[in-house]
């Protein structure tokens, strides 16, 4: 390894601010108010309604997840909150129930019971190639609502990627129901989704769904209402909309990229896959950019319960990263996907210096000042990166690109990451 000083000479980033386009929402408890006044017909008096919640971490989940309780009460019915979310929480009732706590959904803070279980009622109708389950708390409710974040999928792309209908399929289907379609790979996700999900909203239980879409600043710009007989049809629209507005690193070639932390709540397979451009599934092409050398990853979200999924994204992961792990819950989500390779363990550094030390080495040898690195929050995030000079060269001329201060030693004397 360097010495000391010639280290923190080497490592010196410049912070930069990476400007997306602002047009999130001003008051989200406003528009969801408008937007479920157009549900009102749909809620039966003395109705008992489920409201489905996923594992996704939601900017202003809680907001909307409380406004869709209060409406239903509004209309003289009964809601209660439901996981959607297939195999997540370690596919136990507990597991997805502590899940919801951890982003605020709970009795006392939305004022419905959670009723979490993994029964799930089968509801195949002998049509096509998978069987279907759905949530049997949602199955012998009188309807559901179901609420989630529209946005590019992380294994797959096609018609519907992640959101409402997919939460129809996979999330109420619970492991069962998760573990049909993914038994087919991608190639179940992408053909099998849409043909079970009109088997599901054929049985008029998905009475509504709450469409989310947040902008680059992971922000809430958009909150549609919509009825379940047109959520399909509706979705294909949004999905555009969420691509169009995703954020994306401020070029595509790229050394070594440092990740302080993932996460469940940073995305379905803990780094966004649509940022970093690499996929890990076997069979499927790997994005043609961006094109990153060396990823090191240096923390694992509290929020994510020690569920590691997405860790084979990395290259290298530090020591601390690895120690909170629940091998439990991340094996038992990979083996529900089957995408075994994200369930990989990465080189174990011990250390945050020595995790982009040996990211930077397996890049080869470059010419000092040549090194291209970027460092970021998380894949959410990213309006503010640390960046190379090599880097900070070529995307100095951006207009959206705005320097914040001085070149600064990344590393603390300790071999510890400065804050961000």
């Amino acid at each position: 390894m360097h010495s000391d000083n010639v280290t923190m000479k080497k490592y010196q980033l410049t912070k930069v601010r990476n400007h997306f386009p602002d047009n999130s929402l001003k008051d989200v408890k406003k528009v969801c108010r408008q937007e479920l006044v157009k549900l009102a017909g749909l809620i039966k008096k003395d109705a008992s309604i489920a409201i489905g919640v996923g594992s996704r971490g939601i900017d202003n989940l809680e907001v909307v997840v409380r406004e869709a309780v209060n409406f239903v009460k509004g209309q003289g019915a009964f809601p209660f909150i439901i996981p959607a979310m297939g195999s997540h929480g370690g596919a136990t009732a507990k597991g997805q129930k502590e899940v919801l706590a951890g982003y605020g959904i709970t009795e006392n803070t939305m004022g419905a019971p959670v009723r979490s279980s993994m029964e799930t009622v089968e509801i195949t109708d002998g049509t096509g190639s998978n069987r279907i389950f759905m949530d049997k708390f949602t199955y012998e409710s009188d309807g559901v609502i179901l609420i989630n974040k529209i946005k590019p999928h992380t294994d797959f792309h096609s018609t519907y990627e992640s959101g409402l209908v997919k939460m129809a399929v996979i999330g109420l289907g619970k492991e069962r129901g998760a573990e049909a379609i993914h038994n087919f790979g991608v190639w179940g996700l992408t053909n099998l989704i849409p043909q079970t999900a009109k088997v599901i909203f054929e049985t008029g239980k998905i009475l509504a769904g709450i469409a989310l879409i947040e902008n680059a600043y992971d922000k809430t710009m958009l909150v549609q209402a919509i009825p379940g007989n047109k959520i399909m049809s509706e979705e294909i629209k949004l999905i555009d909309i969420a691509r169009s507005n995703r954020p994306k690193l401020p070029t595509d070639n790229i050394d070594v990229l440092l990740i302080d932390r993932m996460g469940k709540n940073i995305s379905g397979v803990g780094i966004d896959t649509n940022i970093i451009g690499r996929i890990k599934i076997y069979g499927q092409p790997e994005p043609e950019k961006p094109k990153i050398k060396s990823i090191a990853v240096y923390d694992l979200t509290d929020e994510s319960h020690g569920n590691a999924t997405g860790i084979g994204l990395a290259d290298l992961i530090t020591r601390k990263v690895f120690n909170k792990i629940d091998f439990e819950k991340t094996y038992k989500n990979i083996s529900t996907s089957s995408f075994l390779e994200r369930g990989k363990i990465p080189f174990i550094a011990e250390n945050d210096l020595e995790a982009f030390e040996l990211a930077l080495r397996n890049c080869g040898n470059s010419l000092p000042g040549n090194e291209r690195i970027i460092r970021i929050k998380d894949t959410l995030h990213l309006d503010e990166l640390y960046v190379s000079d090599a880097i900070l060269n070529e995307i100095k001329d951006n207009p959206q690109i705005e320097t914040e201060g001085e070149k600064v030693n990344i590393f603390n004397s300790d071999r510890t990451l400065i804050s961000f």
